[in-house]
């Protein structure tokens, strides 16, 4: 919301009355611009309802400026036309609105849900926007099989079974899984892999899986362990460790020293999954903690998850907001995205009395179909858990500043050395990865003041049918003309002003939504000059002529501190060998090669585990996991009689008949 909203209560005509008062406060830009976008709002505004609904500001290229909610759309939008005193950062908003929409909706608590929606959607440039939203991972124990899986799970729960989390990162995800396969002995493995085994498997063997798919165990002790492993999970993990330790003494007591070893071992990493989870609850079942903490014009936001009186991870977030904000503002906004499309817990702790806490809460409560409190504790132990996220927030902002700053004194040496008229705001670094011509891809990764800039990174399957395969200049000159044919379609650069002769036209600056421009200062090619020629052959067939161009070449024997760097209209030249400005290079270059050799090799993975029955047309899942449910595997299937194809359960003479023909085909 804006921070000067006048009273809701106030008749709106009247408000209005009082417009003729002049700004009372100085503007960093042209008082006229502020006039105009006022007149424009008192359009909108003398046509609008009383009701609650949303509202978006719209500049003269159509670009969204701020989308907010109101109780009463008629005040609200009357508080910014009637021309008394604003905030800078809201005369800037009301300067640049060229036009308005309005959506009403039925409730307060309906506006708060839409204007939540629309600013992840649309990321105004004068709202707080949470940047990352990518969605939590959790565990699942699937519940479709007679013995059941434990796996890490991320989007929609369509599969049976019991979900827990969510948790921080997948790093958590992956350390309670691997301690839950010690303690329990749960497959991870796929059904169809399952399904399939007649030999225990190397898990079996290093004694992280109970190997029921060859009957190393009953169903029913398996399905005992897959309970024990719920129950530890949804916060029973002492009666589960009590049940362990009087299973221990009793198989020792009986001289079973193997069998009361094992139930050792599996206390032991349940403990060690305990012992990992730094701070607990002892009085809160299920609680999020969000907690702000505020430097140098930045916000971070601490995130904890708490469930079954369990700490599941934590982590921060660096909004985007407007430096004149006040935290709960930016925490109250944050919390609002944040909760977009995920439902709450039972308890939202937080360490700012954000405004309408009690509209929010009935919001979360409406998608979680459950009563949600918001909080700010004052005492006792969800006071503790308040301030020990703050720490950490203020902990995770002071390191983020520091890297800043020495990114933003790199990226200066960088300029200089590449002979650029300022530090660049945003690299782009390309590398190729392929096996013999198979598989190639290439990859682009980003990086700008704030260091690597992961959504930006891009992949790129190499198309060309011309191309000799393992021709990696060619690949190259694919990759940037198929990136550089884009940007100048969705971002193209606009002259300013005539060219000088002989030269380029001077052209505008990049919009900067987020400090991350859309045309890159610098491009990096992994390679030497036959890499760099063909980069810039590519952009000169395109008309992009102004972007500079740096090749690294590896040294002898492919030493890191040995590169070459090639600059067209330059002589290839080295950097002094300990110069944090090669290390910064390195760093660029190392990252690139990951990213295009991961993409590379996720590729292959997919391309060696493709299903023939994939390419059949009229085969989905369903009909394809009958034919393998009833053949084994896909070799039984090719081998398979029409009229045993046709006798599969769920599978009509149709398929069958397509099955048969696709495999004596050849296919």
């Amino acid at each position: 919301m804006p921070p000067d909203t006048f009273d809701e209560r106030e008749d709106a005509e009247e408000a209005l009355e009082h417009s003729d008062d002049g700004p009372e406060i100085d503007f960093d830009f042209e008082d006229g611009a502020v006039k105009a976008g006022t007149e424009i709002i008192r359009r909108f505004w003398s046509t609008l309802p009383s009701g609650p609904g949303v509202y978006r500001m719209f500049d003269e290229k159509g670009d969204v400026l701020y989308v907010g909610k109101a109780k009463n759309l008629k005040a609200r939008v009357g508080s910014y036309a009637r021309g008394q005193a604003h905030s800078n950062r809201i005369a800037r908003m009301i300067s640049q609105t060229a036009a308005m929409e309005f959506v009403t909706t039925a409730t307060e608590t309906e506006a708060l849900l839409l204007e939540a929606n629309l600013i992840k959607q649309l990321k105004p440039r004068f709202n707080v926007l949470m940047r990352d939203d990518k969605s939590f991972p959790y565990i699942l124990v699937t519940g479709d099989s007679e013995a059941p899986q434990i796996v890490k799970h991320r989007g929609a729960r369509r599969r049976k079974g019991s979900y827990y989390g969510p948790f921080a990162t997948v790093w958590a995800v992956n350390r309670t899984v691997n301690a839950l396969q010690r303690a329990f002995l749960l497959r991870t493995c796929t059904d169809s892999y399952y399904e399939n085994r007649t030999r225990p498997c190397l898990l079996f063997q290093i004694k992280r899986c109970a190997g029921p798919c060859t009957g190393e165990i009953g169903l029913p002790e398996y399905q005992a362990l897959a309970e024990n492993a719920k129950g530890f999970l949804a916060g029973k993990s002492n009666a589960v460790k009590d049940r362990m330790r009087e299973e221990m003494q009793d198989a020792s007591e009986k001289l079973e020293f193997e069998r009361a070893a094992r139930f050792r071992d599996r206390i032991s990493a349940l403990s060690a999954i305990q012992g990992t989870q730094g701070v607990n609850t002892q009085g809160i079942e299920e609680a999020d903690v969000f907690a702000l903490d505020e430097q140098a014009g930045q916000f971070c936001i601490e995130v904890f998850f708490f469930r079954n009186f369990q700490n599941w991870g934590n982590r921060a977030y660096f909004p985007k907001a407007d430096r004149s904000m006040t935290p709960d503002e930016v925490l109250g906004s944050f919390i609002g995205q944040f909760y977009d499309d995920k439902p709450a817990p039972r308890v939202v702790l937080v360490s700012h009395a954000i405004e309408d806490a009690e509209l929010v809460a009935a919001a979360l409560s409406s998608r979680a179909e459950n009563r949600v409190e918001v909080h700010q504790p004052q005492r006792g132990e969800r006071k503790a858990l308040v301030d020990y996220a703050r720490r950490n927030a203020k902990e995770a902002l002071a390191r983020r500043l520091a890297d800043t700053a020495s990114q933003g004194k790199l990226l200066v040496a960088l300029g200089q050395s590449f002979g650029l008229p300022s530090a660049p705001r945003r690299i782009e670094v390309y590398d190729n990865s392929h096996i013999m011509g198979t598989n190639a891809v290439g990859g682009m990764i980003v990086a700008g003041p704030a260091g690597f800039a992961k959504t930006h990174y891009r992949t790129f399957n190499i198309k060309s049918e011309e191309l000799t395969p393992g021709d990696d200049f060619g690949m190259m000159k694919e990759v940037l003309q198929r990136r550089f044919k884009r940007l100048v379609k969705e971002n193209p650069r606009v002259p300013t002003g005539a060219a000088p002769e002989g030269g380029a036209p001077e052209l505008a600056p990049e919009p900067d939504g987020e400090t991350m421009p859309a045309w890159p200062d610098l491009v990096l090619v992994d390679g030497g000059k036959g890499q760099l020629d063909a980069a810039r052959t590519a952009l000169e067939e395109i008309g992009v002529t102004d972007v500079a161009l740096v090749g690294i070449a590896k040294g002898r024997d492919r030493d890191a501190g040995r590169e070459t760097f090639f600059v067209p209209g330059k002589p290839p030249f080295k950097l002094p060998p300990r110069d944090p400005t090669l290390y910064f290079v390195q760093r660029l270059r190392d990252e690139a090669h990951r990213f295009a050799i991961g993409t590379h090799r996720a590729k292959r993975k997919r391309e060696m585990i493709r299903n023939p029955l994939d390419e059949i047309a009229g085969i989905g899942p369903t009909r394809k996991r009958a034919l393998l449910h009833h053949f084994g595997t896909v070799k039984a299937i090719q081998r398979a009689s029409l009229q045993d194809l046709a006798t599969t359960p769920g599978v009509n003479a149709a398929t069958a008949r397509a099955v048969y023909d696709f495999f004596q085909a050849g296919g």
